[in-house]
């Protein structure tokens, strides 16, 4: 009888710790392929949220490896280096999705973003102005 009531009580235990992990979102942290296949997005831990910079070109960019920020409407940082540059700030986890900014290096602009897990290696990253959202795919780098 004993030993039931002990299986019981972990039993129990199991099932109140599994509603918080189900709610929890799936990690985005890794190495992504945007939709375009012209970059690779390591996106990570920074502090206590999460963020996501250029870590390598696919396609070169028109001006070369080593091209600027250009479109960047902030004329202090459009000498900034776009490999290594933060396009995703600020993100943190809001249930099964991670929400937070994603910047436009092609327009200069930023977006309020969310980004949710669509399997192991697939993340839907979208950026939003108002009600509409325009959503990419992104597959994991190999």
């Amino acid at each position: 009888m004993h030993r039931l009531f002990l299986s019981l009580g972990m039993l129990a235990a199991a099932f109140l710790a599994f509603p918080a992990q189900a709610l929890a979102a799936d990690s985005i942290a890794g190495r992504w392929v945007t939709q375009d296949r012209d970059a690779v997005v390591e996106i990570k831990q920074c502090g206590n949220v999460t963020c996501g910079r250029i870590a390598r070109f696919l396609v070169t960019p028109p001006d070369g490896a080593d091209q600027r920020d250009i479109n960047n409407p902030d004329a202090n940082l459009r000498q900034r280096k776009l490999l290594g540059l933060p396009i995703l700030t600020q993100f943190r986890e809001d249930g099964s999705k991670w929400r937070g900014r994603i910047y436009d290096p092609n327009n200069g602009k930023s977006y309020r973003s969310v980004i949710q897990r669509k399997g192991a290696n697939t993340i839907e990253v979208s950026g939003c102005i108002g009600p509409f959202c325009q959503t990419q795919t992104w597959r994991r780098a190999r």
